[in-house]
């Protein structure tokens, strides 16, 4: 389908599923602008970030409403849905589901009661520890109903669920922001989450800092978001980064930061290989100038004798760009994508399997014809594309086609919010390169390596996870029985859907733990 950004995902055959990032949260306090309309768009600049369902929760000081619905942001919301939401607060979110079931109960924000109100809460990551989670708000006090509803069955229900419902020795119920240092350590995973009560905005990352989360300033006001990209759509100037380990809070008095958990940094290399805008910065560093030089790199890596450097649009085209420039091999258009193709409610039928990878892309006949092209893409994980991409662009009149690829095999799943294949499925576990390109049809294969692409996002290694390509994870992960993706969700009871209206007064409930299962 094509990203919210424009570019063409991994999933350029029907049923091919590519790798999806979990999710996008957009968070504002601004008294006196549109906070919904702000939401609204800064969502649709992390559209790229989860495309299943999308949410916007918003409080007007005395009470939060939630509108959330299946599909992508524009279709979720209108100007009348958004006109109903009045507020000063707004907290957003983009899904794709790596922890629970694609349903209406599992989009969000997520919604819970509290003794003192209310709170709304939007989760990018993926938790590792909700077994244990689960067994805590288990253990919660049953008064108000708060511990016991029941409706999604997510990671971030169970984090909602014990920001509301924590009390202190005497059994006093505690606020959210009191509730926030105790409940945070607790959670084990990736996660930057973007919260709200009635009067206060909430930010917070975890101590590895795995997702990106970042601040910003509005002439009246604050932002929160996944992407730097999404603060310029809404004329936000960045400030700063949330720091790994850190919450801030932002209300009428200002912005408070607090520490629950010292920072151990391990960022995703993944975002500046695929997942982030091009024009988002992380960690101090512009992810197109990063993919770019890793074209670079890979070139000097990889040389090949070739006539046209080509790009898989659009993720592999910075790649392709640096792979050309180092190279001086000539680049160009060899590929024509269609901007129209995305989501769609009809199913795939045999025609269209059969129409494949034709239906998003079309070589340039003219452009390739007896030409030997260097292939540039981000990624290959299961290989099924790049395969019938060699096919499509060989019955073009391509002479030779040599695939580069702008980061290293994939060999290992993802527990921190890449919904990447699993283990079985990944085409680099059990195959050699050699074996790979033979598989492809390729007439030469080749991967960055590991220490390229590092190098190219200028990060220090130790400050980066890598799992995904060497297995090593940043943190313990549990018995692999504990991270089933759908683990709780035989033990919970669907609730009834929202209203005609998509508005709904979320009875939220307790989640089910859910990630990629460990092979």
């Amino acid at each position: 389908m094509p990203r919210g950004d424009g570019r063409l995902s991994h999933d350029l055959l029907p049923g091919e599923k590519g790798p999806q990032d979990a999710c996008g949260v957009f968070g504002v306090w601004a008294p006196g602008e549109e906070v919904a309309k702000l939401t609204y768009f800064g969502l649709y600049a992390l559209q790229h970030r989860g495309q299943e369902s999308a949410g916007i929760a918003v409080s007007n000081g005395s009470q939060i409403l939630v509108f959330k619905d299946m599909g992508l942001v524009s279709q979720v919301f209108d100007e009348t849905s958004l006109g109903s939401l009045r507020g000063h607060i707004a907290v957003g979110h983009a899904r794709y589901s790596t922890t629970g079931a694609s349903v209406w109960e599992n989009a969000q924000p997520t919604f819970r009661a509290t003794a003192h109100g209310s709170i709304a809460l939007g989760h990018n990551g993926n938790l590792v520890n909700t077994a244990e989670l689960a067994e805590l708000v288990a253990a919660l006090p049953r008064d108000g109903g708060r511990a016991t509803q029941v409706a999604a069955t997510n990671d971030t229900d169970l984090v909602t669920a014990l920001l509301a419902g924590q009390a202190d020795d005497d059994g006093k119920p505690l606020t959210v922001e009191q509730a926030a240092p105790i409940v945070l350590p607790k959670v084990k995973g990736a996660f930057s989450l973007v919260f709200m009560d009635e009067h206060t905005l909430y930010a917070a990352r975890d101590p590895q800092g795995v997702r990106p989360l970042v601040l910003g300033r509005l002439e009246r006001g604050w932002v929160v978001a996944s992407e730097t990209a999404a603060l310029d759509i809404v004329g936000a100037s960045f400030i700063r980064e949330i720091e790994p380990g850190e919450m801030v809070a932002i209300d009428e008095n200002g912005l408070r930061s607090t520490i629950f958990a010292e920072a151990r940094p391990k960022g995703c290399v993944f975002e500046y290989v695929y997942l982030a805008r091009p024009d988002t910065d992380i960690a101090g560093r512009n992810v197109y100038l990063s993919r770019v030089e890793m074209g670079r790199r890979l070139a000097k890596e990889a040389p090949a004798d070739a006539d046209l450097v080509i790009a898989t649009p659009e993720s592999g085209t910075p790649a392709a760009v640096g792979y050309a420039e180092a190279s001086g091999i000539p680049y160009g258009s060899g590929l024509v994508k269609n901007s129209y193709v995305g989501r769609t409610f009809i199913q795939p039928s045999q025609t269209i399997r059969q129409l494949g990878i034709r239906l998003k892309l079309n070589p340039l006949k003219e452009v390739i014809r007896g030409k030997r092209l260097v292939v540039v893409d981000d990624s290959i994980v299961r290989g099924n594309t790049q395969r019938a991409l060699v096919r499509m662009l060989r019955e073009a009149g391509a002479a030779e086609v040599h695939i580069r690829i702008s980061s290293p095999p994939i060999k290992w799943p993802c527990f921190f919010g890449i919904d990447f294949a699993t283990r079985a499925e990944l085409i680099a576990n059990g195959l050699s390169v050699e074996e790979i390109g033979k598989s492809l049809g390729a007439d030469s294969l080749a991967y960055i390596s590991t220490d390229g692409m590092i190098e190219a996002t200028t990060i220090a290694k130790p400050n980066l996870c890598r799992a995904c390509f060497d297995g090593e994870y940043p943190m313990e992960l549990p018995d692999p029985g504990l991270l089933g993706k759908h683990l709780l969700e035989s033990e919970t009871q669907a609730p009834n859907s929202a209203d005609a209206d998509g508005v709904t007064t979320l009875t939220a409930g307790v989640g089910g733990a859910d990630a990629l299962r460990r092979p």
